[in-house]
């Protein structure tokens, strides 16, 4: 097994976004103002933006040393931009939050600090977002997927869509990967043995930026990944650990 790197962060937040320059900065300042005095390095991973937000980051990293800025060539989605975020994080702890803002970064080092505290089996503490500030329609649709969810999958989880979730670097890289992955995270944590756990977070309304996802649509996603989420389960045969002889 490799040696640690000394010189590594504690932990390492994730941001994914894609035309996000009315949010992003703001954001990046209130998450290096949320982890001061923890050792910590901000990876924003801009999708492909049409706008300027991958600039106006790049211009933010002389106010905040510790903020990356990567890039993708061509749009691929928040999963994907969250797993190249994952990629090049140096810290085993790994910290996402949504890049429009609505998750309070405040919360975060508490979830952080829960999971580095906890026993290595859990793998991932996931945020649910408490008197969410979306319209009527959002939380109505959000529902009725967490339910039909919860139902199919059996993965504990009363709020998949909360964008706040903290989990181990080397767990994840051991879960398959597939487009909206980020929505499915604990269900593919307990599939590979660990455990999960929730704590209840802040949930802000959206001031910048348009969601990049229609009810319908978010739905109509939802039901076809979950097919696909069963098939893995159902092909997932767990050793319950291993042992060298």
């Amino acid at each position: 097994m490799a040696a640690a790197d000394a010189t590594a962060p504690d932990f390492s937040i994730v941001v994914p976004v894609f035309d996000e320059s009315g949010a992003a900065p703001a954001l990046a300042r209130e998450i290096a103002a949320a982890f001061a005095g923890l050792s910590h390095e901000i990876i924003f991973v801009d999708d492909a933006s049409r706008d300027d937000t991958k600039a106006r980051l790049v211009a933010l990293r002389a106010e905040l040393p510790q903020l990356r800025v990567l890039g993708h060539r061509k749009n691929a989605g928040q999963s994907r931009a969250v797993r190249t975020g994952v990629l090049a994080a140096r810290a085993p702890i790994v910290v996402t939050l949504d890049g429009d803002g609505q998750n309070d970064p405040a919360d975060a080092p508490r979830l952080a600090q829960a999971l580095k505290a906890a026993a290595p089996e859990v793998g991932l503490i996931g945020g649910e977002r408490a008197k969410r500030q979306d319209d009527w329609s959002k939380k109505y649709a959000s529902r009725i997927a967490n339910a039909a969810r919860r139902a199919m999958l059996n993965d504990e989880t009363n709020d998949a869509g909360c964008g706040l979730k903290v989990f181990r670097r080397d767990a994840f890289l051991l879960l398959p990967f597939f487009d909206h992955l980020h929505r499915y995270l604990p269900a593919m944590m307990l599939r590979e043995g660990y455990k999960v756990e929730f704590q209840k977070v802040n949930h802000r309304p959206r001031e910048t930026g348009v969601s990049k996802y229609n009810n319908l649509g978010r739905l109509w996603a939802s039901f076809g990944d979950m097919t696909g989420v069963m098939w893995l389960q159902r092909r997932g045969r767990n050793p319950g650990g291993w042992d060298e002889a």
